[in-house]
């Protein structure tokens, strides 16, 4: 008894570890990546960032990543599920009956007899294993499954760096603008004061400074719509980070080091694999899983088989009593089943139709992908050489200006000719952002359509 006892402890005690190591060693993996950086260490109150750091300590905060990585921790925990179901399943019992005094008659040919019906108790351990197909294969389904939530992971992954990435880049690129209007602004106030100069000697009209004016009162108003645009796009670039709103941050990386030609030809230059692809790896998955699913319905039709011991010991309080219970029993079945009316049969083309469908799915996806890769690296192509453009045509909007300023200020030019120079100014910077953010999402689409 003693020896039963401490086997059958020693058996639960190691499946309760080995269902621990198994979940832990899930945890491990699954939040592998998600370790935080040296920056993530940093004071609430300030963060000094470059582009790599940021993405990195974005998925070691945010929380719906963390949530895509409890996902696969949930898929190895449920597949444990699975096969500890196959496993030896021990149960311990133990009753007391009390007959209250009662005595049991017997009459027979001989005479009437009386039996004593003492306290019982009884102790009693059940040992049971049940495996057949279908549990089999539940384990290969929850394996597809835990396949599933990490691919599912690395695209929430890849998804928030590509989200950071552009919400970097547009606060660097606003920031950009701001200085640019900031230095406008100066050269304008100093047109209006030596305009208002001249109309106070009577040189020029007084239309001519409040022109001037307007420009100035115009200029103001972008630079005031570029610092809540700054202030927008660095409160989604903190949520991303999931950051307090109060946490100051510094970008320390700079456009041009992002957007460099460099990084967009190797990017253009990359081969594409297929197999890397993460909806392809998806898809892949799913018609493994509808595989398995035709599997599973098949071994319907298997047999399960089934094997248990028990073990009772009764303990009598008192004389008499008749042990009826044998002490040590094995039980071994198989059942089998035999007809069900085309239920099963049924089940069975379901999911082979369901199977049919997958591959279909896969074999349009695997032709789409290649003509979606052709488009992506043509957006690339296409939205680096208008950054390009829009870059140049910045810097001669800017010259243009300066230009025009000088002139304005010793009487070579026209107040209308310092208004439309200042008016393609603003307009250039507003394209030249448009084209940086452009740029920014055909470079983030295909990185993440390679994932290599």
């Amino acid at each position: 008894m003693r020896k039963l006892f401490f086997l059958i402890s020693a058996l639960i005690v190691s499946a309760t570890m080995m269902a621990e190591d198994h979940v832990m060693a899930a945890t491990k993996s699954a939040s592998k990546s998600q370790q935080p950086t040296a920056n993530s260490q940093q004071p609430a109150e300030a963060l000094s960032l470059s582009l790599r750091e940021a993405q990195n300590y974005a998925v070691s905060q945010n929380r719906a990543l963390k949530n895509a990585s409890l996902a696969v921790q949930e898929a190895y925990a449920a597949r444990w599920q699975t096969i500890a179901s196959m496993l030896p399943q021990v149960d311990g019992s133990y009753s007391y009956s009390n007959y209250l005094g009662y005595s049991a008659s017997m009459e027979t040919a001989m005479g009437k007899f009386n039996i004593d019906m003492p306290n019982v108790g009884a102790l009693g351990v059940t040992a049971s294993i049940g495996i057949n197909g279908q549990g089999i294969v539940g384990a290969l389904l929850n394996n597809i499954a835990i396949d599933m939530k990490k691919i599912a992971l690395e695209q929430s992954e890849s998804q928030l760096r590509g989200s950071v990435m552009g919400a970097y880049v547009s606060v660097l690129a606003l920031q950009s603008i701001a200085g640019l209007l900031d230095s406008s602004l100066v050269n304008i106030r100093e047109l209006e004061a030596i305009t208002q100069y001249a109309v106070d000697a009577g040189a020029a009209e007084q239309t001519a400074a409040d022109q001037i004016r307007v420009r100035v009162n115009t200029m103001k108003n972008s630079i005031n719509a570029q610092k809540r645009s700054i202030e927008l796009a660095t409160n989604s670039l903190k949520v991303l980070l999931d950051v307090p709103v109060e946490t100051t941050l510094t970008l320390t990386d700079s456009i041009e080091a992002i957007l460099s030609p460099e990084s967009v030809l190797n990017l253009l230059a990359e081969n594409f694999t297929i197999e890397n692809n993460l909806n392809y790896q998806l898809l892949r998955k799913q018609v493994d899983l509808a595989e398995k699913n035709v599997h599973m319905a098949g071994w319907a039709y298997g047999p399960t088989v089934s094997l248990g011991y028990n073990y009772t010991n009764q303990q009598y309080y008192g004389e008499g009593g008749m042990r009826m219970t044998p002490p040590n029993v094995i039980q071994v079945s198989v059942r089998m089943p035999l007809w069900s009316s085309g239920k099963r049969a049924a089940a069975v083309v379901e999911k082979k139709i369901a199977l049919e469908e997958a591959k279909n799915t896969l074999s349009e996806t695997t032709d789409n992908l290649a003509i979606q890769y052709r488009q992506l690296c043509y957006n690339l192509t296409n939205a680096y050489e208008t950054y390009l453009n829009e870059k140049e045509n910045i810097e001669v909007a800017q010259r243009v200006f300066a230009s025009a300023t000088n002139k304005y200020k010793y009487g070579a030019s026209s107040n209308m000719e310092l208004t439309n120079a200042s008016n393609d100014l603003i307009s250039a910077e507003s394209s030249y952002v448009q084209s940086i953010l452009s740029l920014v999402n055909a470079q983030v689409d295909l990185d993440e359509f390679l994932n290599n």
